[in-house]
């Protein structure tokens, strides 16, 4: 038995939804064993751009991924209804942890779970930077439940 990146049934904020496309796929009928990095990180590029749109609006930052794992638990196929559920699970100086669980919409099952390392980077100076305040504390404020979605999609401030 495999040790599981993170509890199955760990809260997350935010789901992406996902159309598998035929591109996707390889010859044995289902979806690629890489594609699922591209998944995850169309779910990373909806998340950070979420949290930047929410009131204050957030400067973007420079990152790169450090470290990206994958479990797979079943083959996805074409057509298949699948989101990918995505948290900030760490927040470092320099660095921050997202944890990822592609399921199916119709039925729940958990097709693969994720984790990826990023750590805040400066592309002139071509080094690693700490992640700045206001974005540290979005994480922080989001992944605590701070923001409540509406039918909309639209995001809002919880007041306590």
């Amino acid at each position: 038995m495999r040790e599981e990146l993170f509890p199955p049934d760990l809260p997350f904020q935010l789901a992406v939804p996902i159309e598998v496309r035929f591109r996707d796929m390889d010859a044995m009928g289902h979806v690629n064993n890489a594609v699922y990095f591209t998944y995850f990180e169309q779910a990373r590029i909806h998340y950070l751009r979420h949290l930047a749109q929410l009131p204050p609006p957030l400067e973007p930052f420079g990152m790169i991924v450090a470290e990206a794992t994958c479990q797979y638990r079943a083959p996805i196929t074409m057509g298949m209804p699948i989101q990918v559920w995505i948290r900030v699970a760490e927040v470092r100086q320099r660095s921050f942890i997202f944890l990822y669980k592609i399921e199916r919409r119709d039925n729940g099952q958990i097709m693969a779970m994720g984790r990826s390392v990023q750590v805040a980077y400066d592309y002139a100076r071509g080094t690693p930077v700490p992640i700045p305040e206001p974005w540290r504390e979005r994480f922080l404020q989001f992944e605590e439940g701070a923001w409540t979605h509406t039918l909309h999609g639209l995001t809002e401030r919880r007041t306590p």
